[in-house]
């Protein structure tokens, strides 16, 4: 059988993907063939389709990118256990083809979705929403009266640990690039929004932490921010560097970057190592499906795309206007 997708014939600009039919075999034994109903987008997206800095996770062209979804169950494959034709589930982690009406998907890193939750609202929240879990509890366990400071705090994953940190008690310094976004982190949870080309957030935190530093500071810009936030946290701060929008950031001394500042740590932590055992995965999708049914934790799906109009998507998406979660539908 086939459906269609959107297939990348070479990795570059956006109009590489194509909306076309790609063949479906029958699911393996350890997997589920899903009808989708609702497409996650991840800026991670744009780096699969361009190759950097993810060119491992990528098969050889022509290929269908993406990996997250929610979808209903259509086959299953002979050892499977625990999952049945009709049940409505969703995932969030390679390998990669998400970006189709249907596809087969290995079970290890399914969950079920829970009644009362919408299709589109797990879509937009499951990666991003289990990574804040890992980040916020994990990575760091922020604790009430934590200085955190969170990047990019309009965006969708912004916005998620603006809200989910300020549940925690948290003091939260966010960075945005314009005054509207500042507005929109700021209805998220972030306490002191710092648009970057009019403020230092470095001051900001070491200000409103009464000369303490951000016991943490959530790194996803990269190259342009990567040591001011070193400069940010206080002693034996936690960086935890999950993304780089501008791009990799410089190598960093283990001397001078992290012992002269005052013994701090640095990770880049990705969720396909926290989620890797059936157990955490099961525990993340239960804590952000309670936080999101509690009204800690909100989707806000600004931008929705048809999945053919998928690289108009990615068009917008890397102008970096965007506010909020987008999402594509099948």
């Amino acid at each position: 059988m086939s459906g269609y997708a959107q297939v990348l014939h070479s990795l570059g600009p956006p109009d590489n993907m194509r909306w076309e039919r790609w063949p479906i075999s029958a699911p393996a034994a350890d997997e589920v063939r899903l009808r989708h109903t609702a497409i996650g987008f991840n800026f991670a997206d744009t780096y699969h389709r361009s190759g950097i800095p993810h060119p491992w996770l990528v098969p050889p062209c022509p290929v269908v990118i993406g990996f997250e979804a929610v979808g209903i169950v259509e086959d299953i494959g002979s050892e499977v256990t625990g999952f049945k034709i009709g049940d409505r589930v969703a995932y969030a982690v390679p390998p990669l083809g998400s970006y189709s009406e249907v596809r087969n998907y290995p079970t290890k890193h399914l969950v079920h979705v829970p009644e009362g939750l919408q299709d589109k609202q797990v879509a937009a929240l499951l990666l991003k929403g289990m990574t804040a879990y890992y980040l916020l509890h994990q990575t760091y366990s922020v604790q009430p009266g934590d200085t955190i400071l969170v990047h990019a705090a309009a965006g969708a994953m912004g916005q998620i640990l603006c809200q989910w940190g300020k549940s925690l008690g948290a003091t939260i310094v966010g960075t945005v690039s314009t005054d509207k976004k500042a507005e929109a982190a700021h209805e998220a949870g972030c306490d002191y929004p710092v648009v970057r080309s009019k403020e230092s957030f470095v001051d900001k935190v070491w200000q409103v932490s009464d000369g303490e530093g951000a016991a943490v500071v959530y790194e996803s810009i990269g190259k342009d921010t990567l040591q001011r936030s070193l400069d940010s946290l206080r002693p034996m701060g936690m960086c935890a560097a999950y993304g780089h929008v501008s791009g990799p950031p410089d190598p960093v001394d283990i001397i001078r970057d992290l012992g002269r500042r005052g013994s701090l740590f640095i990770t880049r932590p990705a969720i396909m190592h926290y989620v890797d055992k059936r157990k955490d995965l099961e525990l993340a999708a239960k804590k952000l499906f309670d936080a999101i049914s509690s009204g800690i934790v909100e989707a806000n799906v600004n931008y929705e795309y048809a999945l053919k109009d998928a690289p108009k998507a990615h068009q917008t998406v890397e102008s970096g206007k965007t506010v909020g979660a987008t999402i594509l539908t099948p």
